[in-house]
């Protein structure tokens, strides 16, 4: 049975733990609020980039031969890009993430497609590299504060891979983020954006952030539109941008889920130690009590002897 000073040492021990979650608590719910800012100002340009560009395939009256707008003839090798944290912490928050891909990765191998893998954050990489997974591309050292130019490195790599025909289409798996306590695992298609459609598809119900009414433009035809240079000439610049923004976007909302996820589990630690620090509390009192009972059966037995 543990002593009286074990059970005090190990009180101390939870108190000291529980100081930390406490302090990582904080530090996430400020971190978050600045990420909720982000995705705040982003989810509106990316929403209108959207529909520009779905706007500008519309207008254009010969789409010219860009190969991230063809789809290939067969679909034999797909990328799959899974946005991960670099820090753990955060609850299920990089497990479940990991564990979509590879029920992706499974259903994808039993029909005949080939994966390849391309990871974001140092959770992802490390998890793929200890199953034996060849990495294509890796992205490491910005899932707490990512920028446009990691962003734009991965859309680069991708869009290269697509073009070279070394990939046949690109799916992401990213955690989208509803609210502090919520968020939801998504498996979208990136590549190819071979029609009007595909630009729209993900935009999410309740997405606009901005709020207001809708502009008129929007309900109107074509002929508010004017383009210079012309369509034809737009949607070559357009489209990688375009796919940039949605990496971008993806990208955001990983980082606030994580920290959302980290700021719930780091709160559930710090009950669980409030809730272990009373138990080994009373344990420590039961203890006490025991030990002054015996000291007292022992005086009582030593005046008993000497009368």
């Amino acid at each position: 049975m543990a002593t009286q000073r074990d059970v005090q040492n190990r009180i101390s021990s939870v108190k000291n733990i529980q100081k930390i979650t406490r302090a990582m608590e904080m530090v996430a719910a400020a971190r978050l609020r600045r990420a909720e800012q982000r995705i705040e100002q982003l989810r509106p340009y990316a929403r209108a980039i959207r529909h520009v560009a779905a706007r500008v395939v519309e207008a254009a009256e010969n789409i010219p031969n860009l190969p991230l707008l063809e789809e290939h003839e067969s679909v034999d090798r797909v990328a799959l890009l899974i946005v991960t944290g670099d820090r753990g912490l955060a609850g299920a928050f990089n497990s479940q993430i990991i564990r979509r891909a590879n029920a992706r990765q499974k259903e994808l191998k039993a029909e005949g497609k080939q994966v390849v893998w391309f990871a974001s954050g140092r959770r992802g990489v490390a998890s793929l590299t200890f199953r034996g997974f060849d990495l294509e591309g890796q992205y490491t050292g910005f899932t707490d504060r990512p920028s446009f130019a990691d962003a734009r490195a991965i859309a680069g790599d991708l869009a290269t891979a697509y073009i070279d025909g070394k990939i046949d289409r690109v799916e992401a798996v990213h955690n989208h983020y509803i609210s502090p306590l919520k968020q939801e695992v998504r498996s979208e298609t990136l590549l190819p954006l071979q029609e009007v459609a595909a630009l729209l598809t993900d935009i999410e119900e309740g997405e606009d952030i901005a709020g207001g009414e809708p502009d008129e433009s929007e309900s109107s035809g074509r002929a508010l539109w004017i383009y210079e240079p012309d369509p034809e000439e737009i949607l070559p610049r357009l489209i990688p941008d375009y796919i940039e923004i949605s990496i971008f976007r993806r990208l955001l909302e990983s980082t606030a889920s994580e920290h959302g996820a980290r700021m719930t589990a780091m709160r559930s630690a710090s009950d669980n130690a409030g809730d272990l620090i009373e138990d080994l509390t009373l344990e420590a009192n039961r203890q006490r009590q025991a030990e002054i009972t015996q000291e007292i059966m022992e005086v009582v037995a030593g005046a008993e002897g000497v009368s």
